[in-house]
């Protein structure tokens, strides 16, 4: 009885006090949370072939092959366009394991956090809405992970970019878990920006900004994104910044051509219905236009088939 007593009617609208509030984004953050960390645990039994995996691209771009640290030692006067990756340290290898199975443990479980995120954001919307939920996961998935592995691919250039910088008579001895803190940010950071497309979808679907307003704001747009690529690249090289910045442009003007589109749907819908549209708290349009009554039927005067001579006046006789 007590325990029926405390549940609460929801509100249709979503319409919470601040503790429930807080309540809710607690109970989101710790499924995110649980479902990155059982992808972690599990990744810790494929943890070699997974830092093998991350590290094949570089070692073929700038590897040294099987040259080994005295032999780069006894050529270190001549100097070498390659890098060879170090373990510093008794405890680097655990952390390194750690870092390796979080990073996989973020990627991996991104359907997970991304469907607590809008259901955080799911009772704060209108019915018509909510129905967006599944476009939002299904295709902020792909655009996160499809961030983070264009991440991954053009480490190797940036890396030998960086590498052709080595002054004369130097060698590079890469420590492994400095690589790999450097691979995590930028799969981080291209995931997050690849959702920028995403989100001014969901602002034009909900009908916060419109398609011409998004194409208005293309200059600083692009300025933005430009200044956003070189801050936020961790890597600091030019090569980085560009290739966060271009295919997120690509992304923006596509994003810009659904919602110009979605607009001109939209405005055909409402001039065919003037009710589309309209949120669960919107009256929809009355139509006051005044309309002809049409004048009385004449009398009708049947008389019965009997010997009585009844009339019936509109299907009814005198005495009804």
């Amino acid at each position: 009885m007590l325990k029926s007593a405390r549940k609460k009617e929801k509100d249709p609208e979503g319409r919470m006090p601040l503790s429930e509030h807080l309540r809710e984004l607690r109970n989101r953050l710790l499924k995110s949370v649980l479902a990155i960390c059982v992808v972690t645990i599990v990744a810790m039994f494929f943890y070699m072939d997974i830092a093998k995996f991350l590290m094949q691209p570089v070692l073929d771009s700038v590897g040294c092959g099987g040259a080994s640290l005295s032999d780069l030692a006894d050529k270190g006067s001549k100097g070498h366009d390659c890098a060879y990756f170090t373990v510093n340290g008794l405890l680097s290898p655990f952390t390194i394991m750690l870092k390796v199975s979080f990073t996989t443990g973020v990627v991996v479980a991104t359907p997970v956090w991304l469907y607590q995120l809008w259901a955080f954001l799911a009772p704060g919307l209108h019915r018509n809405e909510k129905k967006y939920g599944l476009f939002f996961v299904g295709l902020g998935v792909p655009l996160f992970v499809g961030g983070a592995f264009f991440a991954y691919k053009i480490l190797p250039t940036s890396a030998k970019v960086l590498i052709g910088f080595t002054p004369e008579g130097a060698n590079n001895l890469l420590p492994l878990d400095d690589f790999l803190d450097l691979l995590a940010r930028m799969v981080v950071v291209f995931g997050l920006a690849f959702e920028l497309p995403l989100l001014l979808i969901l602002l034009n679907f909900t009908g916060i900004l419109s398609g011409r307003r998004m194409l208005g704001w293309w200059r600083a747009m692009i300025m933005g994104i430009t200044v956003f690529g070189a801050v936020a690249t961790p890597s600091t090289d030019p090569i980085g910044m560009f290739a966060l910045a271009g295919p997120v442009t690509v992304l923006y003007f596509g994003a810009v051509g659904v919602a110009l589109f979605n607009d001109r749907r939209k405005a055909r819908r409402r001039a065919a219905d003037p009710d589309f549209g309209l949120s669960d708290d919107e009256a929809s349009e009355l139509d006051l236009t005044p309309e002809s009554i049409a004048a009385p039927g004449a009398t009708r005067e049947l008389t019965d088939g009997d010997d009585s001579g009844t009339t019936r006046r509109n299907g009814y006789d005198d005495i009804t």
